[in-house]
């Protein structure tokens, strides 16, 4: 296996990792819950803190790839993600687990932020579409870290239990892989006079930033929306069977995975803007669905739809960052906006919710989803550059 390969598989490893960790933690969610005796107000406090504080975890990772290097920060941050997703078994009370839960985002902002600047940077080197894989991974990841608690709780394991399940799996890869990560990616390298930069520092342009970031908290305002409310949706609204209502979520999951391990050879074939302009629509139908669908049936093609469509628009974000600068800092801006569509998902749907019902709560993302439509030119120039130029090992332009 050749050098590229081995990076590209490492790469792998750590965004499966890092979806197995999330999810595992997110599956253990009621029980923790439970053990601690919190109400729902607390526990909403105690999960929004992770994303706030994971954001400032992506800064920290911006700040510090180019001096570091990002393949270095993600060795040693990955396997403090499966440990400290663990510790949160062992707080005795609410009070603890806050700054517990603090330790596991800003761990999370961190690894979220280099395994994509380690994605980009693969990527940069096979001279075609890659992130989409990549993020694939995670969703494999993910779905095998619900999994995981499902398996815990036949087997009666407690929550330790349960998270040390997935915290050695978690290690164990991660410590595998990380050997082969790409330490050229980004960092300071060594010349006769000292380390210095691969590339020069030059400024990192603001407005596509901001452009392709505000489509990565369209998507992931709309995945919270599902996460949080698709199986409440389709039991209460729907008086869907409590057996049927999970399939919501696992629609919109298992199609999320399909479109993103389908979606590099799209990109390859008709380009990013074209891909965003498809997945942004299928997504925005999709949610729009949910949001009139008479039976569980339709909504769950519905949830499936969506997963489908906006599966495509993260990676090619992360794409655009990557050609934008090598040394990660744009990487590291646009992984925020993941923090902020969540949270203001949380606050949205759930506000909605609360003053009129699911119905309007998903009508909310779906139109906001066409805005996704309206960005995909934000996503052709660079990525296109990406393409053209950094193979040849020129600098996007």
């Amino acid at each position: 296996m050749g050098t590229e390969r081995r990076a590209r598989a490492a790469a792998g490893a750590f965004f499966f990792v890092q979806g197995l960790c999330f999810a595992g933690l997110l599956a253990q969610v009621p029980t923790l819950q439970r053990g601690l005796g919190i109400s729902d107000a607390e526990l909403t406090l105690v999960l929004l803190v992770v994303p706030v504080v994971a954001g400032a975890g992506s800064v920290l990772a911006g700040h510090l790839a180019p001096r570091t290097g990002s393949a270095w920060l993600l060795r040693v941050a990955g396997p403090l993600v499966a440990v400290a997703v663990l510790t949160t078994a062992f707080a005795p009370s609410a009070l603890v687990l806050y700054p517990v839960v603090a330790v596991v985002g800003l761990l999370l902002g961190v690894v979220d932020a280099t395994m994509n600047m380690q994605g980009v940077a693969v990527q940069r080197r096979y001279g075609r579409s890659l992130l989409n894989s990549f993020h694939g991974c995670w969703s494999v990841g993910g779905i095998l870290g619900a999994l995981a608690a499902v398996l815990a709780h036949g087997l009666g394991w407690s929550l330790a239990g349960g998270l040390a399940l997935v915290a050695v799996v978690g290690v164990a890869v991660d410590l595998a892989a990380a050997p082969f990560l790409d330490a050229r990616a980004d960092g300071p390298t060594s010349s006769p006079a000292g380390p210095v930069p691969v590339v020069a520092a030059v400024p990192v342009p603001w407005r596509p930033v901001l452009l392709v970031g505000t489509a990565v908290a369209i998507v992931y305002l709309a995945d919270s929306a599902v996460s949080s409310w698709s199986t409440k949706y389709v039991a209460d609204v729907l008086a869907a069977a409590d057996a049927v209502a999970p399939l919501g979520l696992a629609a919109y999951l298992g199609c999320q995975l399909v479109g993103r391990l389908a979606a590099d050879t799209v990109v390859d074939r008709v380009g990013p803007r074209r891909t965003v302009v498809v997945g942004g629509t299928v997504g925005a139908a999709g949610l729009l669905l949910v949001a009139v669908a008479p039976t569980p049936s339709v909504a769950v093609l519905g949830f499936g739809a969506t997963g489908l469509g906006l599966s495509v628009v993260v990676p090619l974000a992360f794409s655009v960052a990557g050609a934008l600068d090598r040394t990660g800092v744009a990487v590291a801006r646009v992984n925020v906006f993941n923090y902020v569509g969540f949270v203001l998902g949380a606050a949205v749907v759930g506000g909605v919710a609360e003053l009129a019902d699911l119905r309007w709560a998903f009508a909310v993302p779906a139109v906001l989803a066409l805005g996704v439509v309206a960005l995909a030119p934000a996503f052709r120039p660079a990525t296109s550059d990406a393409h053209r130029g950094e193979v040849a090992g020129t600098p996007p332009r």
